[in-house]
């Protein structure tokens, strides 16, 4: 889509132009649910963070100052309603590991080198808690700082949920290369 066609759409998204928000949505809710998608326990609750976002992002639309892309304003929506919604459930304690996470890592399919759906597949399995501090560290670059300031919790325990997400994500990619040989 051409940047001025984007324009217009924002523009008339601003002034309440129903269907102009639902071209919007349909321009960047595929996008978008992924983001949802890294910070939620299941595709429902992805499906809802995605809607209170688009919702923010139209009712807070005259604060995108157009200084970067409104696609990476929305993202940045995204990302805060996905950790409002972590800290409203109070998720701040490590969760403990069930079956169903063996059960389901246990039947990705794996290959002498691991591709990159699965390295996402495998991420979404960690525990709550451990992903969402790996998705804000690792993937959309938060500080352990801001990361603590945000849900809230201590420094050191966003760094060790950290370590522990890595531990975990190490301990199934050599699995999955085990099992590969």
């Amino acid at each position: 889509m051409e940047k001025q066609q984007l324009e217009s759409i924002w523009k008339k998204c601003l002034n309440g132009d129903r269907k102009a928000q639902f071209a919007l949505y349909q321009l960047f809710s595929k996008k978008m649910y992924a983001v949802c998608l890294r910070y939620a326990p299941d595709e429902q609750q992805a499906k809802d963070i995605l809607q209170v976002g688009f919702i923010k992002v139209f009712q807070k639309g005259e604060h995108f100052e157009s200084k970067g892309s409104l696609e990476g304003w929305i993202r940045r929506i995204m990302v805060h309603t996905a950790i409002e919604q972590h800290r409203r459930n109070q998720m701040t304690t490590v969760e403990s590991f069930d079956e169903s996470h063996e059960t389901i890592a246990g039947t990705m399919d794996s290959t002498d080198n691991v591709q990159y759906k699965d390295l996402l597949a495998l991420i979404q399995l960690l525990p709550l808690g451990y992903r969402t501090i790996f998705n804000m560290y690792v993937i959309d670059g938060y500080s352990h700082r801001e990361i603590a300031e945000k849900l809230q919790i201590s420094e050191g325990n966003s760094k060790s949920q950290l370590s522990r997400a890595r531990q975990w994500l190490q301990e199934r990619l050599l699995k999955m290369e085990g099992k590969a040989s």
